[in-house]
């Protein structure tokens, strides 16, 4: 190939990929920075970690440091980077009139951008303030995956190298944007954990206390699964939907609980599959590995290959 038709060919190439955003779409707005930035929001992960484990994630506490004089540093810059980004994202979604957040009460007028930034701002501060109380969840799972596995030596331990914790870590910090209505950041936050973990979660998926996913490789959790409090799961675990109701014009129906409740002190093995948003698996049910569930389970039963 000479040079001249190497040219030519990626200038055909460079036409061909431009015409392609213009018909397609699927490209961030040029000049702009509307759409949040993947790694811009997994550092504000971090942050969060930072602040719920500090010295395991970060760098470390100095063993004479003033903890509140460093920790009201870290809030401060993750409060202002939080609300920016938060910004950024209702910026996106009012101009995209996207349905993805409650924010369109919002009356169009030459003021909306300041709304929106006052808006951020309030979120930002609310979502901070429950970092107590999630922190305070997050340590009756670690208390969880000590109880629930023989192999674990320390709490440490299952802090530093525990997939599942982790997991359970990033949704208890994304769930509750979820619930406030914030879009994109509380997917993008968990799809980071499941690419790291193996764990997919969906941050609509409401957990109680006591959360274990032991081994955790494989598990999914739908949107609207329900788990009771101190419920283990096992790797590659399936919560999710039997079918999908459609629209007349064929499109999915959005909404609705289309993934499975799982009552208090419930187990479910290996490679277990569980579907359907009126499947119900009752207080204190052991769930066989390999099992395939599509109808509810009564409390304290044990089912083993094959179940309803």
């Amino acid at each position: 190939m000479t040079n001249e038709n190497r040219v030519a060919r990626l200038r055909k190439l460079t036409t061909q990929m431009v015409g392609s955003y213009q018909e397609l779409g699927g490209i961030n707005r040029l000049g702009e920075k509307d759409l949040p930035s993947q790694p811009a929001v997994v550092g504000i992960l971090e942050e969060l970690l930072t602040v719920i484990f500090p010295g395991y994630y970060g760098v470390p506490v100095p063993r004479d440091a003033d903890l509140e004089l460093l920790l009201g540093a870290r809030l401060d810059l993750l409060n202002r980077h939080l609300a920016d980004m938060i910004e950024q994202t209702l910026v996106f979604c009012y101009k995209r009139k996207c349905h993805c957040t409650s924010l369109w009460e919002l009356e169009p007028s030459e003021d909306w951008a300041s709304a929106l930034k006052t808006m951020a701002k309030r979120t930002a501060m609310e979502y901070l303030e429950q970092l107590p109380a999630i922190r305070q969840l997050l340590d009756t799972d670690v208390l969880a995956a000590y109880e629930g596995d023989p192999a674990a030596a320390n709490l440490e331990e299952i802090i530093l190298c525990y997939p599942g914790v982790q997991a359970i870590a990033v949704h208890r910090l994304a769930h509750p944007l979820y619930l406030m209505g914030v879009p994109l950041l509380p997917r993008i936050m968990n799809e980071w954990a499941h690419q790291k973990t193996g764990v997919d979660i969906h941050p609509g998926a409401t957990v109680g206390p006591y959360f274990f996913i032991d081994h955790g490789t494989g598990v999914v959790i739908g949107e609207t699964t329900v788990i009771g409090q101190h419920v283990k799961i096992y790797q590659s675990v399936t919560l999710g939907a039997l079918s999908f109701s459609r629209n007349d014009d064929g499109s999915l129906v959005k909404g609705g609980k289309r993934h499975p409740t799982l009552a208090d002190g419930v187990t479910i093995y290996a490679n277990a599959t569980i579907l359907g948003g009126d499947t119900i698996i009752g207080e204190n049910a052991v769930i066989g590995g390999g099992t395939w569930i599509t109808k509810s389970v009564p409390a304290g039963e044990k089912v083993v290959s094959g179940g309803g």
